[in-house]
This record gives C-alpha cells, structure tokens and sequence, in this order.
C-alpha cells in the first residue's frame, strides 16, 4: 500500500481542542521532554483501590454489578494472575451492554495450562489488585496527578490501540472508514500472529475491521498505512524514540505501519522493517530507555512499551511492572532531565476487568462511533509541573496524550480534516491541560519505592516474554 500524496500535516499552530477567546496567553510551557509509558490491559476500579486516592475523590468503586443485577464486591488478587479474560471488541460490547455496564460476566476467561486449582477464581472479572503489588504505582498517583476520566480511545484489545497512541487512529487506509479492530490471527497451525505481526507477517495473517455500522465482516493482511504523530517530528525536526522489547509483535505500533516499517518485500511478503523510522527511532530492547537517560540521550518525545514480565498483563506478567514503570521515572527524575519532562502513564485496554464508568455515561466521552470510545483506564501524570496530590476528572483519551505533545511543541493535528477525525482533533476529550500547572514552584522528585530497581533490569538477561494476547 503507497502513502497517499500529501498527508503529512503542515507544521503550524496548536491542534486538537476546541479553542477560547482569553485576554492573557497561557504560560509557556517549561515542557522540552515527554515520556509516554504504555503499560497493559487495567482499570482504574481493578488497579487502583487506593484508600488515599478515594479520599482525594477519585472514582473508585469496589463492587461491581453482574449481567443478572447482582452486586458482586470486587475480591483482591495478585498482580500476576493464571488467567487472562477477553478483551476484544466483542468482550468490549458485551462488558458495555449499550451503557449498562454490567455484562464483565459474558466476558471469556482463558487459564493457564498450569494453573493450579482453582481456575478461574470464582468472579474472576470482579478482582482488584493486591495494594502490596500496587505500592509504586500508588505512591506515583497519591505524590503527583492521578486522572480518573482516561478512557482508551478504541473498543478492542491491544493491536490497534499502540496505533491509536501514536497516531490517534488504526483506520486501514487514509481514505478508509473502517478500522484496525482486533488482534491478528492465523489459520490453525500458523505461526503465532502476536509474534509475527504488522506488515513483517506472515503471508497468511489476517486481522478484522470494523466498519461504521459495527461489521466486522472484513479482513486484511495485518499492514496498514495512515499519519502518525512522528510524521509532523521528522518534518519539525523534534527527536522521537520509540522502546520496545521486540520486533514484529503487536505491541510495536511502528511494524504495522507501512511508511513506518518500510518492509524489505512488498506486502505480505516483508520478512524484516528497513525504513528510516524504523532503523533511526525504533530501540529493542525496551531498557536502553534507562541507558539513554543515563547517557543524556533522552529524545524530545519518546514511548517506552514493556517486555511481557513487566506489562501488567493478566496472565502473563511475573508482577515486576509497578517497579518497571518506577526504574524508568526514578531513571528521569535523578536525571538533568526532571526539570523539564512529562512523564504520563497509562494503559493500552482494560483487559477484560470491570470498571464502572460507562463511556457514554455522563462522565464519560460517549461512543461516538462503532468503535470509538472505549473503557476507562488509569493515568499517572508525573512531572515538576504535575499538580500535586491531584485527582484530575478531565475526561481524557490516548488523543489527549497527542494533543499534550501538538500544543508543547506547536504542530498541527496529526491529519487535519480527516474523515473519520483522528483522536488528536475531536472535542469529545481533553488535552491533559487539567495535570498541569506551569505557575507552581516546580515540584523536587521524590523517588519512588519499589522492590526492583533499574540495576535489575539493566542486568537481566532473560528474553523478554512476548505478548500472549486474547
């Protein structure tokens, strides 16, 4: 598929949001680094039962309510579980139910094959996590912003929603209206789609679009073509890094983006990427980001996506994230670059928990499409200009997080005038402005307390675990 003529945006003014007439110009922003750290698959209700938090005010509810109307009290578990639940887009609808939000009983469940007795737990979907296995995490939101209203963008799991944090869509084609839906998936027998995935897969790999009247009728070879915020970086000039464990799995948007990966054959026959983005930006494995920042070779805008041990994926996470995601802010903030960096946090899905906060209640964005918007997930903004101590209820979305990055920087939106909008240019969701406060005495860091640090993962020499994905 060719990039189509012209798409990349113009650099100019600030995009996405509506705007408002005001007789003094907001503060420039002291902001010359962002860090977006991408983690896996948790709700707000199931990761962050957190007493300090509720009594800040942070919508937090600790029961949930089942597809007969009971009210089922969310029971503790670990943060490494034997069990994984759907997080597709038909779990999506089912958990939803039109607004109800009370079908996370309908959702699947998949044990691991040594899972010990029993598996699952009885209410699997009814489960928060233990605060011992939280603590960092807990620590991060209580000391800076903790947002209650992020809402992941899209309806489905994880392959499409790495394209939405970079790009703000996973629409097949800039002249589509269907979108990237699902994860890939292969005839029986095939390789393993989560690991060979993106426009490097193999020639047999499928994945579903959902089209505006909610079919998912269609499917494509894995390997689409649409604007990216790196886009508008390569044409300002602005350093971008993009940390992930391994090529060619589905948490690693640049391989399924055409102009992005660049494939050494045309499509479906590429065996590895060769494109600029892909040698010059993309970094393997994920803990060079903590070299980096040693080294003081941070980008101006980088992401950093997990290994499989520290996602915080259910059924496949060993409980080292929390310290994970500690190691690289702890990394930042003893570093020349806590002065003048925005670290925001958040999650890819919700991974098949409950959360009670329906997207189209009124505390939500709404569902303004057959696939947009999606369920809550948590959101940690941690910087010298975070307000302390802070519950933000901005509903905002992964295009929030690139609306942040076009105002700090003043680009445009990703593809100005694009039918479906990209995230970045609807007023349905904020811009992260409600994290910030560019007049405070910048906050000093203060570390965060974890059981491992980044000397372990430095030295760790295990291959990292690769997504196991429903």
């Amino acid at each position: 598929m060719a990039i189509a003529a012209g798409f990349l945006a113009d650099v100019g003014g600030c995009g996405g949001g509506a705007s408002s007439v005001s007789t003094q110009p907001p503060p420039a922003s002291p902001i010359k680094h962002v860090v977006v750290i991408f983690q896996e698959n948790r709700t707000p209700d199931n990761l962050f039962q957190d007493a300090v938090l509720i009594s800040r005010g942070a919508d937090i509810q600790s029961y949930g309510v089942d597809s007969q109307g009971n009210k089922i009290p969310l029971t503790p578990t670990t943060l490494g579980t034997y069990y994984d639940l759907g997080h597709g887009h038909g779990a999506f609808l089912a958990m939803y139910d039109n607004g109800k939000m009370d079908g996370a009983d309908k959702v699947s469940v998949t044990c691991n094959p040594k899972a010990p007795p029993p598996c699952p737990p009885p209410n699997p979907w009814f489960q928060y996590v233990d605060a011992n296995d939280a603590a960092p995490y807990f620590q991060l939101a209580e000391t800076y912003t903790f947002g209650d209203r992020m809402f992941q963008t899209n309806q489905g799991p994880s392959f499409p929603a790495h394209q939405f944090i970079i790009s703000g869509t996973s629409i097949a084609g800039v002249n589509s209206s269907s979108y990237v839906a699902e994860n890939p998936f292969n005839p029986p027998g095939g390789p393993n789609a989560f690991l060979s995935a993106g426009c490097t897969a193999s020639p047999e790999e499928r994945v579903a679009l959902v089209d505006p009247s909610g079919s998912e009728s269609q499917e494509i070879y894995p390997c689409v073509d649409h604007p990216t915020l790196t886009d508008l970086f390569n044409t300002a000039n602005i350093s971008w890094r993009y940390y992930a464990p391994s090529a060619g799995i589905i948490w690693n948007a640049p391989t399924a983006i055409q102009h992005m990966c660049v494939p050494n054959a045309p499509p479906p026959n590429g065996t590895a990427c060769t494109g600029s983005d892909w040698t010059e930006h993309v970094v393997l494995p994920s803990t060079q980001v903590l070299t980096d920042i040693a080294n003081g070779q941070l980008a101006t805008v980088s992401w950093v996506i997990p290994a499989g041990q520290a996602s915080d994926h259910a059924g496949g996470n060993n409980g080292s994230g929390p310290s994970w995601v500690a190691s690289v802010v702890n990394a930042i903030g003893g570093s020349k670059y806590w002065s003048d960096t925005a670290i925001i946090i958040t999650w890819d899905d919700w991974g098949g928990w409950y959360d009670h906060v329906s997207p189209s209640g009124p505390n939500g964005p709404g569902v303004i499409s057959s696939y947009e918007y999606g369920f809550r997930v948590p959101l940690i903004v941690v910087s010298p200009y975070a307000k302390p101590a802070y519950i933000s209820h901005q509903v905002n979305d992964f295009g929030s997080t690139l609306k942040f990055i076009e105002q700090t920087f003043g680009l445009s939106t990703v593809a100005p005038g694009a039918t479906p909008a990209y995230a970045d240019a609807t007023n349905a969701t904020g811009d992260l402005s409600d994290c910030f406060d560019y007049k405070q005495t910048p906050l000093m860091f203060q570390t965060i307390a974890a059981p491992l640090d980044a000397k372990h993962f430095l030295e760790d020499r295990s291959p990292p675990t690769d997504p196991d994905d429903d």
